[in-house]
C-alpha cells in the first residue's frame, strides 16, 4: 500500500475512533473500571494509527524521513502487546464484572510489555523484531513472529475466556465480544503472509465501533459497581412488564436490601463495602435465569424482575436465594457476612397498580422484614 493510501486509510480511522471517543466520555459512567479501560484502548488505537502512518516513510531516503520511519516502527513494535492486554481487561470485567479480580492480571500484562519493550530496544542493536537499512528500507528480523504472536494470543485468550463464559453474557454482548478479534486476526494474518500489508489497526477499528455500539453505547444503563442494571434501567423494564402483562402471563418482583450494610462499612471502610456490594450481585446472578433483570436500586438495595406467574415458582426463588447465601457465610471465612431483608410478590393483573404503587407495595413489605431483622 502507498504512503498517501494508508494514510488516508488511518486518517479515516482516527476521525471514526474520535468521534467514539467523544460519544464514550460523554457517558454517565465515567467512574468504572470497563469504561475507563476502553477509553484506554481508544486512545492507544489513535496513537498507533499516528505512529503507523510514521513507519510508512520506508525506503524514502532523507534525514527527516528516516527519523520518521525509525520513531513510527520502534512506536509499533512497542505498543503492539497493549491493545491485547488492555482488550483482555476489557472481556474479563465484561463476563464477571469483578474490578479487583481484574486488576489482578495487570502485573502480569505489564511484565509482557516490559519484556516485549526490553526486545524493541535490543532490536535497534541486533535486529530482533527488525532493522532498517542504510537506505531507509525496514526489513523483519528472524524473531519478528514473536511480535506478531503476542497480541495474537492476548486477544486469543480473551476469545476463549469469551466462549468458556458465555452463559454469564448477554447474548448482544456476547457476539460482539466474539467478533471483536476476526478483524484484526484476518489483518495479522494477511500481514504475516504478505510483506507491506498492514492493516491490522483499521481492522480494530471496525471492531472498537462494534463493541461500542452494542456495548459501551449501553453502559449508561448499568451501574458502574455491580455491572447490574441500574435504577434508570429498573424504571423502563417494569413498566413495559406490567404495560405487556395478561392475567395468565404475569411477572414476580423481588426488593432485596442488604442487612447491617452501614455496619460493614463502618468497620471494615468502604472498599469491604464495596466488595460486598459486588459479591451480592454475583450471589444474585448465580440464582436467576438468564432471562431474569436485575438492577441496583440504590445504596444497597436490589431489584429482581422475574417472569414467574404464581406464588409458588417465586417462593423456589427466593429460597434459591436463601440458601446460595448461607453457602456463601458458611463456606469461606470473610470478614463480614451477608444477611438479606427481602420483600416480594407476584405483579397481580387485575389490581392495575403502576410502577411507582407496584414498588411502593414491594417496598413496604421489604421494609416489614427489616423491621423483624431490627
Amino acid at each position: 500500500m502507498t504512503l498517501m493510501g494508508n494514510a488516508v486509510l488511518n486518517m479515516y480511522s482516527i476521525l471514526l475512533l474520535c468521534l467514539i471517543f467523544f460519544q464514550v466520555f460523554k457517558s454517565i459512567d465515567k467512574k468504572g473500571l470497563q469504561h475507563r479501560v476502553f477509553v484506554w484502548i481508544i486512545i492507544t488505537t489513535i496513537l498507533a494509527l499516528i505512529i503507523d502512518t510514521f513507519s510508512r516513510f520506508d525506503g524514502y531516503p532523507g534525514t527527516i524521513y528516516s527519523a520518521f520511519n525509525f520513531v513510527g516502527n520502534f512506536g509499533v513494535y512497542l505498543l503492539n502487546p497493549i491493545l491485547g492486554s488492555l482488550w483482555l481487561v476489557y472481556s474479563h470485567l465484561q463476563i464477571f464484572h469483578l474490578e479487583k479480580r481484574a486488576l489482578r492480571m495487570v502485573p502480569i500484562l505489564v511484565g509482557v510489555s516490559l519484556i516485549n519493550a526490553l526486545i524493541v530496544i535490543g532490536s535497534q542493536i541486533w535486529g530482533w523484531y527488525y532493522y532498517i537499512d542504510a537506505n531507509n528500507i525496514y526489513h523483519r528480523g528472524d524473531y519478528f513472529m514473536i511480535s506478531a504472536f503476542i497480541p495474537l494470543i492476548l486477544i486469543g485468550i480473551a476469545f476463549f475466556m469469551v466462549i468458556m463464559n458465555r452463559e454469564k453474557i448477554e447474548k448482544k454482548y456476547f457476539y460482539s465480544l466474539v467478533f471483536f478479534p476476526i478483524f484484526p486476526i484476518v489483518f495479522v494474518t494477511l500481514q504475516i503472509l504478505i510483506y507491506g500489508i498492514s492493516m491490522v489497526l483499521n481492522g480494530l477499528t471496525i471492531s472498537l465501533l462494534v463493541v461500542f455500539l452494542n456495548i459501551q453505547n449501553r453502559s449508561m444503563d448499568i451501574d458502574y459497581l455491580t455491572g447490574v442494571y441500574n435504577r434508570k434501567s429498573l424504571e423502563t423494564y417494569m413498566r413495559d412488564k406490567i404495560n405487556t402483562c395478561t392475567g395468565k402471563k404475569t411477572f414476580s418482583a423481588i426488593l432485596l436490601d442488604i442487612d447491617r450494610f452501614k455496619l460493614i462499612n463502618d468497620q471494615f471502610g468502604h472498599g469491604v463495602g464495596d466488595e460486598a456490594l459486588e459479591e451480592t450481585a454475583k450471589l444474585l446472578r448465580n440464582c436467576l435465569e438468564f432471562s431474569d433483570f436485575i438492577a441496583r436500586y440504590g445504596g444497597d438495595e436490589f431489584y429482581i424482575i422475574l417472569d414467574r406467574s404464581n406464588q409458588e415458582e417465586l417462593n423456589a426463588t427466593i429460597n434459591k436465594i436463601r440458601e446460595a447465601t448461607h453457602r456463601f457465610n458458611t463456606l469461606r471465612a470473610r470478614l463480614y457476612q451477608l444477611n438479606f431483608s427481602m420483600g416480594f410478590a407476584v405483579y397481580d393483573f387485575e389490581a392495575k397498580m403502576n410502577v411507582k404503587e407496584f414498588q411502593a407495595y414491594i417496598d413496604q413489605l421489604m421494609y416489614d422484614s427489616k423491621k423483624i431483622v431490627a
